[in-house]
C-alpha cells in the first residue's frame, strides 16, 4: 500500500498537478536554489524572430531537408538546470547533472510539456542546455517552446556540465539522468509558478531509445503519456549486428563511433577494464580513448571500415554474442514490455543507419503478443535519411501533441 502511495505521488508530481498563480519575472543570470541539489540559471530569450530564422532558415541547412514548420508566437526564456542524481550502473553514486528548461515568454501560468531527449554528439556542450551549439535542441525549441509548450533536455551523464565520464547508450544511467531532469524541472516550475498539466516526451537516434527507455521508467511509477521518436535503435543488439554481419551499401561512415562510444561507456559504467582494448585494433586505441574523452584528434585517422576498426573475432556472431560487449548490449533494449503509453516511432526507409526493421521492432513486438497490443505505431517518414527522418517527423509530433 505505501508503494501505490508513493507512485501515486509521483504520478502528481510528474503530471505537474498543482495550482500556480503567476510566473516568475526574474530573469537571473547567476544560479538560483530551488530544492535540495536542484538550481537554474537564466541563459538568454531567443526572440520569435530568431525561432522563425530556425524553422525556416537553420533547420533546413542543418538537416539538408526543406519541411513546413509552424511558424513560433511567442518569445522562450531559456535556463540550464543543475540536479543532482545517482548512477545505477555504479551503487548509485550520487553525481551532479544538468539540463534545459525552455519556458515560453507569454506571461501565461500554465504551458504543456514536453521532454526532449537528444540524438548522438560528439562534443560534450552539443547539448540541450548549450542549446547555441545543438541545431536539433534549436528545432524543438523553436516549434514547440515557441508555440506555447514548456520544453526540458537532460543532457545525459558526462554531457553538458556533468564531470562523469560518457555514458553513452548505458540505459539506467540515461533513465536516471531523463527521469531526474523531469523532476528537478518540475521544482523549479512550481517556484516559478508555472503549472505543466500535461507530459509528452520525444527523442531522436539515440534520444530516441532513451526517450522510450524514460518510458519504461515512467510506466513503472503508473505514468503514461504520448511518446514519440525518429530513427530510434530501440534494439543495440539487432542494430549493431546489422553493421557487422549484414552491412548495406547506404551504412554511414559514422557507424565505427556508435561502437567506440558504447564500448569505452560500458568498460566505464560496467567496470570492465580491457573492454575497448579488446575490441579494437591495436594502432587505433590511444586514438579512440581520446575521442572518447572528448580530447582533440584527427578524425581521418579513424577508418571508417569496421573491418580495420575491430578485431576480426568479433565479426563471428557467436563470439560477438557471447562477448562481454555483446551481451551488454543483448540487454540495452527499450520495448520489450507491456508498454501502456500511446507511442509512434517514425522511421526512415533511406535511413543510414536505423533500418526500417529496427525502426519498426517495438511495433512488431507489442503486436506480436497474443491479439496484439495496438499501443505502439511505426510510422514511415518515406525516403528520408538519418537527419531528414527527424525534420520530418517533428511536426507531425506538434500535430499529435496538440490534439486532445
Amino acid at each position: 500500500m505505501l508503494t501505490f502511495l508513493r507512485h501515486l505521488v509521483i504520478a502528481a508530481v510528474l503530471l505537474g498537478m498543482g495550482g500556480a498563480l503567476a510566473p516568475s519575472r526574474a530573469d537571473e543570470t547567476s544560479p538560483v536554489s530551488v530544492a535540495s541539489g536542484v538550481s537554474y540559471q537564466y541563459l538568454t530569450t531567443w526572440p520569435v524572430e530568431r525561432l522563425n530564422h530556425i524553422l525556416t532558415v537553420d533547420t533546413p541547412a542543418f538537416f539538408g531537408t526543406t519541411v513546413a514548420y509552424t511558424p513560433a508566437r511567442n518569445a522562450v526564456r531559456l535556463y540550464r538546470v543543475t540536479y543532482t542524481s545517482v548512477v545505477p550502473e555504479r551503487d548509485n553514486r550520487p553525481i551532479v547533472a544538468t539540463g534545459l528548461l525552455a519556458v515560453p515568454d507569454t506571461g501565461a501560468t500554465s504551458f504543456p510539456m514536453v521532454s526532449y531527449q537528444h540524438g548522438t554528439v560528439y562534443r560534450k556542450q552539443q547539448v540541450p542546455s548549450f542549446p547555441d551549439q545543438s541545431p536539433e535542441t534549436q528545432l524543438m525549441i523553436a516549434q514547440f517552446a515557441g508555440q506555447g509548450y514548456v520544453l526540458i533536455g537532460a543532457d545525459y551523464f558526462g554531457m553538458g556540465g556533468s564531470n562523469e565520464p560518457q555514458g553513452f547508450m548505458v540505459k539506467g544511467s540515461h533513465q536516471q539522468a531523463t527521469y531526474d531532469m523531469l523532476l528537478a524541472s518540475r521544482a523549479v516550475l512550481e517556484q516559478m509558478k508555472i503549472a505543466t498539466p500535461s507530459l509528452a516526451i520525444a527523442g531522436w537516434s539515440q534520444g530516441g531509445f532513451v526517450t522510450m527507455a524514460m518510458l519504461e521508467k515512467l510506466e513503472s511509477t503508473g505514468v503514461t503519456v504520448r511518446t514519440a521518436t525518429a530513427s530510434a535503435p530501440l534494439d543495440v543488439f539487432a542494430a549493431l549486428n546489422g553493421f557487422l554481419q549484414f552491412p548495406r551499401t547506404i551504412d554511414a561512415g559514422w557507424v565505427n563511433s556508435l561502437f567506440i562510444l558504447s564500448a569505452f561507456s560500458y568498460e566505464e559504467y560496467y567496470g570492465l577494464p580491457g573492454m575497448a582494448a579488446s575490441m579494437f585494433a591495436g594502432e587505433y586505441y590511444d586514438t579512440l580513448r581520446k575521442a572518447y574523452e572528448n580530447e582533440p584528434i584527427d578524425v581521418s585517422t579513424i577508418p571508417s571500415d569496421l573491418h580495420k576498426l575491430i578485431r576480426p573475432a568479433y565479426f563471428d556472431p557467436q563470439f560477438f554474442a557471447m562477448s562481454a560487449y555483446g551481451r551488454i548490449i543483448a540487454q540495452t533494449q527499450a520495448y520489450r514490455w507491456v508498454i501502456k503509453s500511446p507511442v509512434r516511432n517514425y522511421y526512415g526507409e533511406a535511413d543510414e543507419v536505423i533500418t526500417p526493421g529496427v525502426g519498426q521492432i517495438a511495433q512488431t513486438y507489442q503486436r506480436a503478443m497474443g491479439a496484439g497490443n495496438m499501443t505502439v505505431e511505426a510510422i514511415s517518414t518515406g525516403k528520408t535519411n538519418h537527419r531528414g527522418t527527424f525534420a520530418t517527423a517533428v511536426p507531425q509530433w506538434k500535430i499529435w501533441f496538440d490534439t486532445p
